[in-house]
């Protein structure tokens, strides 16, 4: 059985990073590998997680009576990430320690985001200083690192090593294919792919009706339009992980089981994360979203990526379109879509893996 090493963001107190990596470590398995996560460590990156765990919307400060809660959530962070397989630690800026495997598979996650504020330019996530057999990709992504900012020669021949590449949007694929002169194979995230790898914990809203809140720093004509329709539905809006004053209520300490059940169990969504639009999907909710500059290309790409195009609203949106998108749920040429991708995304793995 061949040994994988997965590099990812896996120590991030975010749940689209836990649940990517844990998707990805547990369906790697199902296909008969061994994977590990490869374990990076830096105090300045700890650091640097922590600090935006607990002050998220800078620059906007934490009230006091959220800070225990927002600390509670980094320790259901902690606890979650013990359960999954992680090698032997070692230093993100000295991979020397890092253990040798077969196959070294990056991503998924912004893994190649030069602006990431902390993981930003870091050479491991292209390689480099990791002893394998053979190195791939699976569902990496540039993030908002637009591809008429071309890349550098010194990234782009780390990349020329990789043995075969993938990932999970549009402006990522024509950075490899332009920059590099690969192929990059267009692939779903993670969660997606083997959604049956998801489990839940409690749902502390499931007692009734609500519609999801994912997100921060939604821009007002998205936060009135979105009151607007769940409003004229007597559906709570539930803010989970991010206080969002607009909401009615607010579940800051969710962990990330919590929040699967959580996205599972609602109405209707709306979100301005990439994986706010991912859990949606993979559970088949009506959902609605606004861009962000942050996340502007990953939302966008995976809407059209899944035919999701209508989901995506503007401050020109009209409250119909709200209705129609909400009310309908999702157009069932979606589901195909996500299933043709699917079966894609399971080529490249089966071929990669061999």
């Amino acid at each position: 059985m061949a040994k994988l090493g997965v590099l990812t963001f896996h120590r991030c107190i975010n749940y689209g990073s836990f649940w990517q990596t844990r998707c990805l470590v547990h369906g790697l398995r199902s296909l008969g590998t061994d994977p590990v996560i490869l374990d990076h460590q830096s105090t300045r990156v700890t650091r640097a997680e922590w600090r935006c765990a607990m002050q998220p919307l800078l620059p906007a400060r934490t009230a006091r009576p959220d800070i225990p809660l927002y600390a509670s959530k980094i320790r259901k962070f902690q606890s979650a990430l013990a359960s999954l397989p992680t090698s032997a630690s070692f230093a993100l800026d000295d991979p020397a320690g890092a253990e040798e495997c077969d196959i070294l598979v990056v991503g998924s996650d912004e893994v190649w985001n030069f602006r990431h504020p902390w993981y930003g330019g870091c050479s491991l996530f292209y390689g480099e200083g990791l002893a394998a057999k053979k190195k791939v990709s699976y569902a990496a992504t540039f993030g908002n690192h637009p591809a008429a900012n071309g890349l550098e020669p010194y990234w782009a021949e780390r990349l020329r090593n990789f043995d075969g590449i993938s990932v999970r949007d549009e402006n990522s694929r024509a950075i490899i294919e332009k920059e590099v002169g690969r192929e990059a194979i267009l692939v779903l995230d993670p969660c997606l792919q083997f959604p049956e790898t998801i489990s839940f914990g409690p749902n502390a809203s499931a007692s009734r009706p609500y519609m999801a809140v994912y997100g921060h720093s939604f821009p007002s004509w998205f936060q009135n339009a979105v009151r607007l329709w769940a409003g004229a539905r007597s559906l709570p809006l539930v803010s989970v992980g991010y206080r969002n004053e607009w909401a009615d209520e607010q579940w800051l300490d969710a962990g990330p089981y919590e929040f699967a059940a959580w996205m599972a169990g609602a109405e209707a969504v709306a979100t301005n994360f990439f994986h706010g639009c991912v859990f949606s999907l993979l559970n088949s909710k009506p959902f609605v979203t606004a861009l962000s500059d942050y996340r502007s290309n990953k939302i966008a790409d995976l809407a059209r990526t899944a035919g999701a195009e209508r989901h995506v609203m503007s401050q020109e949106t009209r409250p119909a379109e709200y209705e129609a998108v909400l009310a309908e749920g999702l157009d069932p040429a979606i589901i195909h879509r996500l299933a043709e991708l699917r079966r894609q995304s399971r080529i490249y793995l089966t071929d990669v893996l061999a």
